[in-house]
């Protein structure tokens, strides 16, 4: 019923920056918490910064300082802005959402991922 697409990763040097962009779309009345996670090789999911549908934030010791969410309520989407990468940054990044469908269902959903690679 709700579907999450993310975009704009890719392979970029250390220092560099990237966008990623994270789409809902389905039967969605409206979205609560929206959030980025990642998992590196051999490592397990973690948490990498989220925002409430009112925009508060929170963030990860790891990238505060350098990763900046953001949401447009109108379309549905969810951003990360990342700058000053580091090789450390490597990983699969995925969306995840908090969504009250039209019948006011809520629904947990992840995206598909999206492979982030800084090099050194």
């Amino acid at each position: 019923q709700v579907q999450l697409v993310e975009s704009g990763g890719g392979l970029v040097q250390a220092g560099g920056s990237l966008r990623l962009s994270c789409a809902a779309s389905g039967s969605i009345f409206n979205i609560n918490a929206m959030g980025w996670y990642r998992q590196a090789p051999g490592k397990q999911r973690e948490l990498v910064a989220t925002i409430t549908s009112s925009g508060s934030t929170n963030y990860a010791d790891s990238v505060k300082g350098r990763f900046t969410i953001s949401r447009d309520n109108a379309k549905n989407t969810v951003y990360l802005q990342m700058n000053s990468l580091k090789p450390a940054d490597t990983a699969v990044y995925y969306c995840n959402g908090d969504t009250v469908t039209t019948g006011r269902a809520i629904i947990n959903s992840w995206g598909q991922g999206t492979q982030v690679t800084v090099s050194s």
